[in-house]
């Protein structure tokens, strides 16, 4: 248990409910595996959208149109190349998970709180993503989409594809807590 973020969690409890484990997401700037394909594209879309940008800057004749059409697409750029690792590293500092006796709770939210609350009893697909590093992932109900777009494709303020304790430390142990509180609970 984490006493930082016990706290967050007590004020979300019912009168008989007890926290059984709480935690937060991996901090600050992350690498996932959807990466190996979004920065590469980043870069490029990034790198064409500036070079068109430059070009119709610097060129005397181009109409003020151009100039404008340009800049949605320098912002996408910067979005895509920094902009969604910043995004995403402030909304994993303001989001908790939690374990209690009688639910898994998601607290998250960057303008507005948001709460997510399953209930262990009626939990049935909890699914275990280890990777080699002791840090992990636990999806809370079938995915139906593609791996590739669960491994961090989707952008920020996006639905995620199921809700998830995503990038935590010792998945496991957590996986385990989450399975020996449903068999206690029916």
């Amino acid at each position: 248990m984490n006493v930082e973020t016990d706290g967050v969690v007590q004020r979300h409890l019912g009168p008989n409910e007890r926290l059984l484990w709480s935690g937060r997401p991996a901090q600050g700037i992350v690498f996932r595996s959807s990466d190996l394909f979004m920065i590469p594209f980043s870069l490029l879309w990034g790198g064409f959208a500036f070079f068109w940008e430059y070009t119709v800057v610097v060129s005397e004749r181009a109409p003020v149109f151009f100039m404008l059409w340009g800049v949605p697409f320098v912002a996408i750029g910067l979005y895509v190349i920094v902009g969604r690792f910043l995004l995403d590293a402030k909304q994993r500092a303001n989001t908790v998970y939690a374990v209690t006796n009688q639910r898994v709770i998601i607290l998250s939210g960057l303008m507005n709180a948001k709460t997510k609350s399953l209930s262990l009893r009626t939990l049935s697909d909890v699914s275990l993503d280890e990777k080699p590093d002791g840090r992990g992932s636990i999806s809370f109900g079938p995915s139906m989409m593609p791996g590739w777009w669960a491994g961090g494709m989707a952008w920020p303020g996006m639905p995620s594809p199921a809700p998830a304790f995503d990038l935590i430390d010792n998945p496991r142990s957590v996986f385990e807590l989450i399975r020996h509180a449903q068999e206690t609970r029916t």
